[in-house]
C-alpha cells in the first residue's frame, strides 16, 4: 500500500485534515463518560438537582451535534481523496499496461488485468476510505479511553489493558493467517474471469460442439475453489467479532464486580463505574474498527502489491530515442532488411525464429507462407518492433528499427492481424483511427479497394452505420474488408496483411489482390497467409518451416527448388493451376 501513496499527492490537504476532524470527533466521543458520571454523582447523588442533569444534557448534545459535524467533514475528504486515487490509480495503471510489449500482456493475460485495473483498484480505494475515516480515530480511541481509565482508577485500569493485550492477539493471530488466502482469492477470480471470458467470446464454439455441460463443470470447478478460500477466510475473519466481544464482556463484568466491591468500601462513586463501563464499551466498538479495518488491509494489501507487480513489470521492448530521426534513403536502400535474425518468447526456450535474412525493395509484394506453427506472425511483429529480436538486425530504410522512435517507426505501417478487430460506434470512426481528418473520400476509396464499398453502401446509413462492440454485427469476411480498408486509409508505406484473407471468397480475394496492385504501387505489402493462389504473383515470396526461411524467391523459383514450398502448392492445387 505505502507505494501506491504517490496518487495522494494532490489530496494532501483531504489526507491531513480528514483524520483530525475525525480526532476532534473521538475526543468528544471520550468526554461522554465524564458528563454522565457527574450528571449521576453530582446532578442526582449530591445535588439534586433538575437543572443541573438538564445543562449536562445539554452538553452531552452538544457534543453529539458537533462530533456529527466533524464526522460528516471527514467523511467529505475521505471520499474525494479515495475517489480521486483510484482514479489516478486506474489512468496510471492503465497507461503503464499502455506502455508493456507484446510479452509482457502475453504473461499477464488480459483477464488478470481486468481484475486488476476494476476489483483490486476499488480494494485500495475502499481502504483508502476508511484508513482516513477510522486508522487514527480507532486507536486514539482505545488509548484514550485506557489513560482515561487510569485516572478515574488505576488498579481497575489493569482490566483495560489486560482486555486489550488479548484482543491484540486475536488480530494478530486472524491477519497472519489471512494474508496469503486473500491473494489467492484474488487469483482465483481471475482464472473465474477467464473462464468467463472464454465462455462469452466462444459461446458459438461452445454450443456448435455440445460443449455446455463441460463448460458448466469447469465453471462450477473454479467457483468451488474460490468458494472453499473464501470460506477458510470468512472463518477466520469470522472469529475476530466473537472473541472481541467475548473479551469485552468479560472485562465489563470484572468492572462492574470489583466497582462495586470499591462503591461499597466508599473507594468510589456510582458514576466513576459508569463511566469505566462506557470507555470499555468505546474500546470495544474501536476494537470492533481495528478488527473490520485489519480485514480491509488485509485485502487491500494483497490487492496492491497486484497492482503494484504491474507497475514495477518494465517492457522488454523499450523507447531509446524520443525525437524524430532524418530519414535519407536512397532509392537502392531496401524496405525493410533482415540481417540473420532469430527470436524466442523466452530466454530458455527453443527459437522461434532461426538465421533469417531476406530484403525487400519499396514498392514490392512479398507473401509469407509455411506451416501451422513456422513463425509467420512472429516474424512480421518484429518490423513495427511488437517484439525485439534476441539476434542480428531489423532494418527499416536502411536504419535499424531500435533507433527509432515508436511514433515514427509505426506510422508507416498499417497493420491487419489475424484476429478482425473493430471497436464500437460507427464505420466512419473505426476509418479514422489512424487519420482523424480522412475526408470520405479518402475512406471511400479504402472500401472500394479493399472490396468493402459494396456492402457498406447498400446499409442504410452507408459509413454511418453502427459497429457493435467487436463487429459482431457483421460477417467474418466482411469485419475482414473493413479491417484492411482501415489500414489503407491511413496510406501506409508498409501494409502488413497477417492472413486477413482466410474469410474471403476466392474471386473476393482474387480482386482485392488487383485492386491493392493497381492502387498501392508505392506501398510495400506483406502477406501473411495458408494460400498459394494469393501470393503466386508476389515480387518475393517467403517459405518459413520450423522458425527458418526455407526458401525465398518467386513461385516459378520456389516451386522448383523449394521442397516445402513445392509440397503446400500440390496440397491446394493441381499441376496445372500451380503452373499458370
Amino acid at each position: 500500500m505505502l507505494k501506491l501513496r504517490r496518487f495522494l499527492k494532490g489530496y494532501t490537504k483531504e489526507v491531513i485534515i480528514g483524520p483530525l476532524c475525525k480526532l476532534f470527533e473521538a475526543i468528544l466521543e471520550l468526554l461522554v463518560p465524564l458528563v454522565m458520571a457527574n450528571i449521576i454523582d453530582v446532578g442526582i447523588n449530591e445535588m439534586h438537582s433538575v437543572n443541573y442533569v438538564l445543562r449536562m444534557g445539554g452538553v452531552l448534545v452538544l457534543l453529539a451535534a458537533t462530533g456529527l459535524t466533524s464526522a460528516l467533514f471527514c467523511q467529505y475528504f475521505a471520499s474525494k481523496a479515495s475517489q480521486g486515487a483510484g482514479t489516478a490509480i486506474r489512468r496510471a495503471l492503465f497507461r503503464h499496461i499502455n506502455s508493456l510489449s507484446h510479452a509482457e500482456l502475453d504473461r499477464f493475460g488480459t483477464p488478470s488485468l481486468i481484475t486488476r485495473m476494476t476489483n483490486d483498484t476499488n480494494q485500495v480505494q475502499q481502504s483508502i476510505a476508511m484508513c482516513i475515516r477510522l486508522l487514527t480515530r480507532a486507536p486514539f480511541i482505545i488509548i484514550g479511553s485506557l489513560i482515561m481509565a487510569v485516572s478515574i482508577n488505576a488498579q481497575l485500569a489493569w482490566i483495560f489493558f489486560g482486555a486489550a493485550v488479548l484482543i491484540a492477539l486475536t488480530l494478530y493471530f486472524v491477519m497472519n493467517r489471512s494474508v496469503p488466502l486473500y491473494a489467492a482469492v484474488q487469483k482465483k477470480l481471475d482464472k473465474i474471469g477467464l473462464i468467463s471470458r472464454e465462455n462469452l467470446s466462444g459461446n458459438r464454439v461452445i454450443r456448435a460442439f455440445s460443449k455446455q455441460n463441460t463448460e458448466k463443470e469447469r465453471i462450477d470447478a473454479a467457483t468451488e475453489d474460490l468458494t472453499r478460500t473464501s470460506a477458510r477466510v470468512s472463518m477466520l475473519s469470522a472469529l475476530l467479532s466473537p472473541v472481541t466481544y467475548l473479551v469485552t464482556d468479560c472485562a465489563i463484568i470484572a468492572i462492574v464486580w470489583f466497582g462495586a466491591v470499591n462503591v461499597n468500601a466508599g473507594g468510589m462513586k456510582t458514576g466513576d463505574i459508569v463511566a469505566l463501563v462506557s470507555y470499555m464499551t468505546q474500546i470495544l466498538l474501536a476494537m470492533v474498527v481495528v478488527a473490520n479495518l485489519v480485514i480491509l488491509m488485509t485485502k487491500s494489501g494483497a490487492s496492491a502489491k497486484r497492482i503494484n507487480e504491474v507497475f514495477e513489470t518494465v517492457p522488454s521492448v523499450r523507447e531509446e530515442y524520443y525525437d524524430y530521426m532524418p530519414l535519407h534513403p536512397s532509392e537502392d536502400t531496401p524496405k525493410i532488411e533482415f540481417k540473420n535474425v532469430s527470436f524466442n518468447y523466452s530466454s530458455n526456450g527453443d527459437d522461434e525464429l532461426s538465421g533469417i535474412s531476406f530484403t525487400v525493395k519499396r514498392g514490392q509484394t512479398v507473401g509469407i507462407i509455411g506451416g501451422t506453427g513456422s513463425g509467420k506472425s512472429t516474424l512480421i511483429s518484429l518490423i513495427p518492433r511488437f517484439y525485439d529480436a534476441n539476434e542480428g538486425e531489423v532494418l527499416v530504410d536502411g536504419y535499424n528499427v531500435r533507433r527509432y522512435c515508436f511514433r515514427q517507426l509505426r506510422r508507416q505501417f498499417g497493420i491487419v492481424p489475424q484476429q478482425s478487430v473493430l471497436f464500437s460506434g460507427t464505420i466512419r470512426d473505426n476509418m479514422k483511427w489512424r487519420n482523424p481528418e480522412a475526408s470520405d473520400g479518402e475512406i471511400n476509396r479504402a472500401l472500394e479497394i479493399a472490396q468493402a464499398a459494396e456492402f457498406v453502401n447498400k446499409l442504410p446509413r452507408r459509413l454511418d452505420s453502427r459497429v457493435e462492440q467487436g463487429g459482431k454485427n457483421f460477417s467474418g469476411g466482411q469485419r475482414q474488408r473493413l479491417c484492411i480498408a482501415r489500414a489503407i486509409v491511413s496510406q501506409p508505406e508498409i501494409l502488413i496483411l497477417d492472413d486477413s484473407f482466410s474469410a474471403l471468397d476466392f474471386a473476393t480475394d482474387a480482386a482485392l489482390r488487383k485492386a491493392l496492385a493497381d492502387n498501392a504501387k508505392d506501398t510495400t505489402v506483406l502477406i501473411v497467409t495458408q494460400r498459394c493462389s494469393t501470393i503466386k504473383n508476389a515480387d518475393l515470396i517467403l517459405v518459413l518451416s520450423d522458425g527458418k526461411l526455407a526458401g525465398q524467391g518467386t513461385h516459378s523459383e520456389l516451386f522448383e527448388n523449394c521442397e516445402v514450398y513445392r509440397d503446400i502448392c500440390l496440397s491446394q492445387l493441381s499441376e496445372t493451376e500451380v503452373a499458370k
